[in-house]
């Protein structure tokens, strides 16, 4: 039995390219860590998300992942207001900055985690952009304050995985899914 740490709809999605037959079971995990890096973030976050699950559903492998935006060593998660989304969408327009998404699957006597990072840059975005987009409500629930898929013009170019800056890097979980056996798991 597999099961998905997370709430998200994007990495249900994205899981389903991998494994069909899962169950989605939020994790209890807060999310404290100041001071440590962007890797160092999701790395941490996606272990604690997959062991509090696993913690209770010992006979299961869970996958936990985690998320996070890095300009410039600033790590922006999800924005908490309307004008949070504006100030992480002004402070990454025209500019290059990096996504980290940490991975963590953990069986009986298993565990693999890893981080994946995905470089994105920004269209220079003008205000009316910027206010459309916070206006359509896209922007919430979402590191940096954006997806790369919800079809606005904001992301000019990325070097690296695509699904990583949607939430999930589907061919690393892909990899740790095969390793514990996949659906025989």
């Amino acid at each position: 039995m597999l099961i998905l740490a997370s709430n998200s709809p994007r990495r249900r999605e994205l899981l389903a390219q991998v494994e069909q037959n899962f169950t989605v079971i939020p994790s209890f995990f807060r999310e404290e860590g100041e001071g440590l890096s962007a890797r160092d973030t999701v790395l941490a976050f996606a272990a604690g998300k997959a062991r509090e699950v696993f913690s209770r559903y010992p006979a299961a492998y869970v996958l936990g992942a985690d998320t996070v935006v890095s300009l410039d060593g600033e790590i922006f998660g999800k924005p908490a207001s309307a004008e949070h989304a504006a100030a992480m969408l002004r402070a990454l327009s025209g500019r290059t900055h990096e996504v980290y998404t940490g991975v963590c699957l953990v069986g009986r006597g298993f565990e693999r985690l890893t981080a994946v990072c995905t470089r994105v840059e920004f269209y220079p975005l003008d205000e009316e952009l910027i206010a459309r987009y916070v206006q359509s409500g896209l922007p919430f629930g979402k590191a940096g304050a954006y997806g790369i898929q919800d079809g606005y013009p904001l992301v000019k170019q990325y070097e690296g995985s695509y699904t990583n800056v949607v939430g999930l890097p589907v061919e690393e979980v892909r990899a740790m899914w095969k390793a514990c056996g996949g659906s025989k798991c």
